[in-house]
């Protein structure tokens, strides 16, 4: 009963616009009231510092950063155009830009609704000015977006590897190729719907012009290279990988002024304004995510205290179940949970109580934690709260019902991928095992 109560403040605070940072904290709070632990809070404070006193956190705002900077300079326009100029001429060209956009970004921002934010206002109204239903257009760029927290650098598996205590570059490297068949996947669909609806493409759609456009973009690619090479073969850690990332694009941004003004100056002044921005965005919405450790911190304590995962690997090893039928009954409760929650509010609920159960009964960490991240981010796209599917409601102006329909063939294609990703695990661990990060 008393937890039901804390559902409810829960889902009342969310429907009343409550900041998720604050709920996540109240929430903490209610708990050990809750549960009659309401005096163990006098240790809160110590028990919070000691848990987000982690060297990785630190890359958090820094890629938080390079999102915001990139985004405001140019660097996502330069990738959009390098992404027609790959696909853009196929039947259904703008459906694949839309997709591969995602994957160029994915490489860089590693938030899921900051990409949602970038390719809405530019991608929806040129699908539709060239036939594309807008439905159908806002619902690909949704489904497209789910991408960025895939393929590293990804904010959500920062957050979920000093959570759980699991290799955050072992984690990067195993969504490497999980995020590419996402995109394969959505390729998939995206011919089959061009052929049904017969969305336009061939020879006659304009391409923007190549070397300006190559110019523009191969050097906007060396971010992603930086950090996911370096961090996978070693060279640097997540947090010195993601400082590399904001040094780059503060000067890609500076580059690309000068490209377009010619003038020093101008483009200093342009850094400096645009850069201003992007940390007062970076600042604001850091806060936020450390709010939510806070109560990440609480929850962890008490679920320590009360010992659920205990009791959780007592009840899997006494049904007997494997660690793969036990991860897919896991993989069906985060994924109603994404349903209704924010995903950082859903990995503080969830991951300490349904993960160690998981790994007790043989499953691999690193591919314990890639499904989560994937499973939970799929709420982003989920009716009735996705995150996402309000970003690209509100910038394509689609109404948020309509949306919510026309997502749902998209979501079973990303379901069937989260399926198979748990029932072969290799398909996760490969690349980790390939370049030495486990055993």
């Amino acid at each position: 009963m008393p937890f039901a109560l804390i559902l409810g403040f829960i889902a009342l605070a969310i429907a009343g616009g409550v900041a998720i940072s604050y709920i996540a904290g109240s929430a903490a709070v209610l708990a050990f009231i809750a549960t009659g632990y309401g005096n163990y809070l006098a240790i809160m404070p110590q028990r919070i510092f000691s848990q987000i006193d982690v060297f990785t956190f630190l890359s958090m705002p820094l890629f938080i950063l390079a999102g915001e900077l990139m985004t405001r300079g140019g660097v996502t326009r330069a990738l959009i155009d390098l992404a027609m100029l790959m696909v853009g001429r196929l039947k259904g060209g703008l459906g694949y830009v839309n997709i591969a956009a995602s994957v160029f970004l994915a490489g860089i921002s590693g938030s899921a609704v900051a990409d949602a934010a970038a390719t809405t206002k530019t991608l929806v109204p040129a699908m539709v000015d060239r036939g594309y239903r807008a439905d159908f257009a806002a619902a690909l760029t949704a489904a497209s977006c789910v991408i960025g927290p895939i393929i590293p650098p990804s904010i959500v598996m920062i957050f979920y590897g000093a959570l759980m205590n699991v290799s955050v570059a072992a984690m990067f490297a195993g969504g490497i190729v999980p995020g590419l068949l996402m995109a394969l996947f959505l390729f998939g669909y995206n011919f089959w719907a061009a052929r049904r609806e017969d969305h336009p493409g061939g020879a006659g759609v304009e391409l923007p012009p190549v070397w300006p456009t190559l110019v523009r973009a191969v050097p906007a690619l060396l971010i992603p290279m930086v950090i996911v090479g370096g961090i996978v073969f070693g060279v640097v850690t997540p947090t010195e990988a993601a400082a590399l990332a904001v040094a780059i694009t503060v000067i890609l941004v500076f580059v690309y002024r000068m490209m377009d003004r010619g003038t020093p100056r101008e483009a200093l002044r342009h850094v400096w304004t645009e850069g201003s921005r992007a940390v007062e965005s970076a600042v604001m919405l850091t806060g936020s995510i450390f709010m939510i450790l806070f109560a990440a911190a609480i929850f962890g304590y008490l679920v320590g205290i009360m010992q659920l995962p205990q009791v959780i690997a007592e009840t899997v090893t006494a049904l007997d179940l494997s660690a793969v039928g036990y991860l897919l009954i896991a993989s069906l409760v985060m994924f109603a949970a994404g349903m209704v929650m924010d995903v950082t509010m859903a990995l503080v609920l969830m991951v300490p109580v349904l993960i160690p159960a998981a790994i007790a009964a043989g499953a691999e960490p690193v591919h314990v934690g890639v499904v989560s991240c994937l499973n939970l981010t799929l709420g982003l796209i989920s009716p009735p709260f996705g995150g996402i599917l309000m970003v690209v409601s509100a910038a394509s102006r689609v109404p948020y019902l309509r949306l919510s329909l026309a997502v749902l063939p998209f979501l079973g294609v990303q379901v069937a991928l989260l399926v198979l990703l748990i029932l072969v695990p290799e398909l996760t661990l490969a690349l980790p095992r390939m370049v030495g990060l486990i055993n």
